[in-house]
């Protein structure tokens, strides 16, 4: 079996995890110095008195908490905004999960801020909390938008929920989301015209605006208007839509000058075809096989509603493609033994991750999990290629007797398998069940790689 890793890569390897851990502390500490500056603008213009009363103390901790709250949103949009210094610095899924880890944050302060203010204003005219807070709505200026975005926010915040997440289309989970660019737009006025730390206070005023209209600018252009010259660029369309294997379908791919997009085996991107049933949501697939001689593929299972459409497009398709995204890729092999485990439609990833492995001198195993034989796709493709060995495991637990993906099973396959490093792609189930048995089998969690098709 040829060895990749050789002493220099292996250093080299570790020489990029320290760049790209400081990079990722850099991004901490101005996410950090953001906050520490929104703290500065609520002390500088707290009232001398916030602390003298049970109302005044509720009423500023419901000023602070909106704040915050406000800044956090900016701060989740930007960090998902395609901005190329935070991609480089931690990269688009550390900054996805970071983006997930706000959002239950966001939400507690905005409730927070919501029931505080209500509070206080209950206490300091001795109100009951509904006519407090009708009449909050009627005093306090940009109040009624404020309520519709607030209302946005907490319908978004807990549609990310993971059971409610588990029960939602794809299709209505984005357009929910999409919602929050007018949630944001609905609360800012209110901010400026009713928060008593920027009514009468310009530099506050200044700065909040420029903290909104740069992540306006960042959105606009990272998300908007650079992705559509890239697309015009590319001129991306449907060739020819394939069907591999049963539920399990290719989309070829041409355009100009692919080659340029820096696609690498494992990315994937997010696709947006220009077709009836698909031009409202782009949806994330993973490249099966790169860009050559103006071509690229796509292979897709029928899961949803949009995968299962993608069936029927038709040659010709404009296609708008934005990435690619992920770090499922080669470069993160660093051991001579690699061993790629797909499951369903992983296999195309995994497919073009084999290809550029071996590309560089490894000998990869593939270990391919299915339900049967004819959900085998790309099956032939992969063992015609020179130099990788595949495994096919097709079959059901119930029908087989046993899991292909058990300790025993896995030590039968591979003897000594914690001097191997792996990638895994597929359903998630099946995922965790093969990293627990590599786990259990002495393999270091930092030599286990997932995939995660996801920018939600």
């Amino acid at each position: 079996m040829t060895a990749i890793a050789t002493p220099r890569r292996v250093a080299a390897r570790a020489a990029g995890h320290a760049a790209r851990r400081r990079r990722s502390l850099t991004v901490r500490i101005v996410l950090a110095a953001g906050l520490v500056g929104v703290l500065w603008m609520w002390w500088a213009t707290v009232p001398a008195t916030f602390t003298t009363t049970p109302a005044s103390v509720a009423t500023t901790v419901g000023e602070l908490s909106g704040m915050l709250g406000a800044y956090l949103v900016c701060a989740q949009v930007l960090l998902i905004a395609r901005v190329p210094w935070f991609e480089r610095a931690v990269g688009l899924d550390r900054l996805v999960s970071w983006h997930r880890s706000l959002g239950a944050s966001v939400v507690f302060l905005v409730i927070t801020h919501v029931v505080f203010m209500v509070i206080g204003g209950e206490l300091l005219d001795k109100a009951m909390p509904w006519d407090e807070f009708v009449s909050m709505l009627q005093s306090y200026p940009d109040m009624l938008t404020a309520l519709i975005g607030t209302i946005a926010f907490l319908v978004v915040g807990l549609s990310s929920a993971r059971w409610i997440r588990s029960k939602l289309s794809y299709e209505v989970w984005y357009w929910l989301h999409v919602t929050t660019y007018v949630a944001i737009f609905l609360t800012f006025f209110h901010q400026l015209s009713g928060g008593v730390h920027f009514v009468g206070e310009p530099v506050n005023r200044i700065l909040w605006i420029a903290l909104y209209l740069g992540t306006a600018a960042a959105v606009l252009t990272w998300r908007f208007v650079l992705p559509t010259m890239d697309a015009w660029r590319h001129r991306m369309r449907v060739e020819a839509v394939i069907q591999e294997a049963e539920g399990v379908s290719s989309v070829w791919l041409s355009g100009h000058r692919l080659g340029d997009l820096g696609v690498r085996g494992g990315n994937f991107m997010n696709f947006r075809f220009l077709a009836w049933g698909h031009l409202l949501t782009a949806h994330p697939y993973s490249v099966s096989r790169l860009p050559s001689d103006g071509y690229l593929r796509i292979t897709v299972g029928a899961l949803g509603d949009h995968s299962t459409r993608l069936a029927g497009l038709k040659k010709g398709t404009l296609v708008f493609a934005e990435g690619p995204f992920g770090h499922f890729t080669a470069d993160r092999a660093s051991r001579s033994r690699i061993l790629l485990i797909a499951g369903g439609a992983g296999i195309g990833p995994i497919r073009a991750l084999a290809e550029e492995l071996v590309d560089r001198g490894a000998q990869p195993v593939v270990l391919y999990r299915a339900h049967s034989t004819a959900h085998l796709a790309l099956l032939a493709e992969l063992q015609a290629m020179r130099g990788v060995t595949v495994v096919p495991a097709p079959g059901r637990r119930s029908e087989l007797g046993y899991d292909p993906l058990d300790v025993p099973a896995m030590q039968n396959f591979i003897p000594a398998l914690r001097d191997w490093e792996a990638f895994i792609c597929g359903p998630e189930g099946m995922a965790d069940r093969a990293e627990l048995t590599l786990r259990e089998l002495g393999m270091p969690g930092r030599f286990i790689h997932r995939e995660e098709l996801s920018m939600s």
